[in-house]
């Protein structure tokens, strides 16, 4: 076996060795290099960070990320040259060559020199020099840094009253101070910020245009004393243009909530009307919505000074409702009559909703086959209303179901779960004013799933109240202060039962009785549906069960077990954690490449000496490893479990690791080449099963691997998926698999499914 492992290694070294001695430049023009590396020196300073210049170099070389080595750029010069299908093929999978252009070099020191001029490092020096081997070119930048300015004092010459009180007041939090370098980008985000402190003061005219930063720099020795000019003239504008800044109140709010874009005449729109507090709303007919929740979303307030902020807010509050295609706000200035004795200037504002399909429904289907002929199905629908009572509530009503069967025998194994949620925009039960511009809502849940095997019934009926909310652009967290669940088992074989000599395993499969809470953090760098850059999100979902439970053990009936039961029911207490973390390369428009950490552990502990069923880990499937249908690999090195009639393999601590390259064919087909690694084990010494125990010395030994390929339909509104994995290395067997071992019995699995598996 240790021959035969060699072996395998042997050939995979001698086919990377093969495939990194190919040529790169193969398929550029004669007289061309390729843009190897850029390289970037800093002459006279070792703090400063290089890879902040990065991003002002105008030609990118190619990427690496296995071994140094880009593997797709290998395959892109396997074309032969004849631009018929085969080319097409590797050159669709591939990556292109970057062709060196000397005149981007130079266009880069230009962005290097007026990027660091912007820092403040003033008179920097950007050279260049080349070199050329093998039609590879490496470009280095060599970069003396200018020296830098400090600024000794800070004075403001404001003209405008109002407006110097205003600034002189919040100075405090100037992005600018004393003792901090001259920079033109600290100086823009000043500016940025007294634009936005005066427009919310009321200055609805105001812009970054009336504001000046002067620098004088010929008293000291690099030193500069900064005055800042607030004038009443913009900058294209001369004194002689000085007009007054007026500040504006708020007089009315009209809102249309079913605004079709396609009308331009508002007068048409106004057929029924209601006035609910700061606001007027116009409708056609009976409202689409109560006027209390357009209330709740309004942040202005009429017949105060108006606040730019507080129209953001609005903005930002209708759109995280999620029932409108469209939120538009406008603000419109009064005219002021002639002989008007009005004392005050006033806007009003118009805010435009386009409803959005109150109701829908989605579709999902996994279905998947391996080398055992044991063949899954999963399908699940969903309905959903957007806007139930008026108020921006949503329902939802799901129905999935899971069949595992085999052709021509009577193995199989049926799972169907109906389930419904109510989430209303509110913090029921607790306030939400500390909510400024995102909208909290509370959620509602009802499940019941019911599966039969042939070793049991299981029935489970699970109640989740809690509360999710969004603090800026990328972080969400899931509160849920009530989890309940009730497991029922029915049916059980007694001779399955009996055949289960773990018997932590044997706790598993009895009744339960769940009663705990979770919470989730999400983080991501783009929250857009289909984002169109690089990308990065992190999901960290916690549970904590029986804790509160257990406060009243000294009440509770015992069973003969020694357990403390509720209604002759065990109930669990435990402590689950998982975290998913995903990183996504785009290199083109339909060329990405993703991987995936995924890591879970769970301890059972006081009145549980394993996990409840439902809560284990398993490894294995269309979104998982691959190679395995779902549930059967693991724990660790153990073999499949016999005493089921369908694989049902489960453990306390789950590690995976994906990659998964992402590429266009043609038409609407994408093709995919991936890998997965990982395993599921146990935490907890059990007798007789120490193949499944999470172990120092044996971890590396029982990490599952497998490799495959996929083609994707990509509909825009749907993504069909399927994927062939293909087993590498099996810790059952402590085997490698070669292709000489393709489509054997064990050795593959055909998974399909909706959506990218991350």
């Amino acid at each position: 076996m240790r021959r035969l492992r060699t072996n395998y290694i042997l050939t995979y070294a001698l086919c990377l060795c093969m495939v990194c001695s190919c040529s790169t430049v193969k398929t550029l023009p004669e007289g061309t290099t390729r843009l190897k590396d850029n390289k970037i020196l800093i002459v006279n300073s070792k703090k400063f960070k290089t890879t902040d210049l990065e991003p002002y170099i105008r030609q990118k070389p190619n990427t690496t990320f296995i071994f140094a080595v880009n593997p797709f750029l290998l395959i892109y010069n396997w074309s032969n040259g004849k631009s018929k299908g085969w080319d097409k093929f590797v050159q669709s999978i591939g990556q292109a060559p970057v062709g060196f252009d000397s005149t981007q070099v130079k266009k880069s020191e230009q962005n290097i020199h007026d990027h660091l001029e912007s820092l403040g490092y003033f008179n920097s020096r950007v050279t260049h020099n080349t070199k050329t081997k093998n039609r590879q070119t490496i470009v280095k930048y060599i970069i003396t840094l200018g020296k830098q300015y400090i600024i000794d004092s800070i004075r403001y010459s404001i003209p405008d009253t109002n407006i110097r009180k205003i600034i002189i007041a919040d100075t405090s939090n100037s992005t600018v101070k004393i003792g901090d370098f001259l920079s033109e980008k600290k100086l823009n985000e000043e500016t940025i910020r007294l634009e936005s402190l005066v427009r919310n003061n009321g200055f609805y005219n105001f812009s970054k245009n009336y504001i000046f930063a002067e620098a004088d720099t010929t008293d000291s020795d690099y030193c500069a004393k900064l005055l800042i000019r607030i004038e009443n003239y913009t900058r294209r504008e001369s004194p002689k243009d000085s007009r007054e800044h007026k500040q504006y109140y708020l007089r009315k709010i009209d809102v249309y909530t079913d605004y079709n874009p396609t009308e331009t005449n508002l007068e048409k729109l106004k057929i029924d009307s209601i006035h609910f507090k700061d606001i007027t709303i116009f409708t056609h007919g009976k409202p689409n919505f109560r006027p209390t929740v357009i209330s709740k979303m309004n942040r202005m307030i009429s017949g105060e000074l108006y606040r730019e902020n507080n129209a953001n807010k609005t903005y930002e509050r209708l759109v995280s409702l999620r029932n409108f295609s469209g939120v538009n706000v406008q603000f419109d200035e009064v005219r002021t009559p002639e002989g008007s004795l009005k004392k005050r200037e006033e806007v009003d504002c118009t805010i435009r909703l386009t409803p959005s399909k109150p109701q829908g429904y989605k579709i999902n289907l996994e279905a998947s086959n391996n080398s055992n002929n044991l063949w899954g199905i999963s399908p699940a629908i969903s309905y959903y209303h957007k806007n139930l009572f008026r108020g921006g509530e949503w329902l939802t009503l799901g129905l999935m179901g899971n069949f595992q069967f085999k052709l021509k025998d009577n193995t199989k194994s049926t799972e169907l779960g109906v389930s419904t949620g109510l989430s209303v925009p509110s913090f029921l039960l607790v306030p939400d004013r500390i909510f400024k511009n995102s909208v909290p809502r509370t959620e509602i849940g009802v499940t019941y799933n019911y599966q039969s095997r042939q070793e049991f019934t299981r029935n489970l009926i699970s109640f989740n109240y809690g509360y999710n909310w969004q603090m800026g652009e990328r972080f969400f967290y899931r509160v849920n202060p009530i989890q309940l669940s009730i497991i029922k088992l029915y049916n059980l074989s007694n001779q399955f039962y009996q055949s289960l000599s773990d018997p932590f395993l044997k706790d598993a499969y009895k009744n339960h009785f769940d009663l705990g809470a979770g919470a989730t953090l999400y983080y991501t760098t783009d929250a857009s549906p289909m984002p169109k850059k690089s990308y990065f999100y992190v999901r960290w979902a916690n549970n904590l069960s029986g804790n509160i439970l257990s406060l009243f053990n000294h009440s509770m009936p015992v069973d003969s077990a020694g357990r403390r039961t509720i209604w002759r029911t065990q109930y669990s207490q435990y402590f689950r954690t998982e975290m998913t973390a995903v990183y996504t390369w785009k290199f083109r428009e339909k060329s990405s490449f993703a991987t995936r950490f995924n890591i879970g552990v769970g301890y059972a502990y006081g009145n549980s000496s394993t996990l409840p069923f439902e809560k284990l880990f398993y490894s294995g499937g269309a979104n998982s490893l691959r190679g395995w249908q779902s549930r059967s690999i693991g724990p660790g090195s153990s073999q499949i479990d016999t005493t089921f009639s369908i694989p049902n393999q489960t453990g306390d601590f789950k590690l995976e690791l994906n990659a998964e390259y992402r590429f266009g064919l043609f038409w609407k087909v994408e093709g995919a080449l991936f890998a997965d690694a990982g395993n599921i084990w146990n935490i907890k010494t059990e007798e007789g099963r120490e193949d499944a125990l999470l172990k120092s010395d044996t971890f590396f030994k029982t990490i599952a691997l497998n490799w495959g390929s996929g083609l994707r339909l990509n509909l825009d509104f749907v993504i069909l998926r399927l994927d062939l994995g293909i087993i590498a290395y099996d810790p059952r067997s402590a085997e490698w698999y070669g292709l000489k071992d393709l489509f054997k019995n064990n050795t593959y699995s055909l998974q399909f499914g909706v959506g990218y598996p991350f």
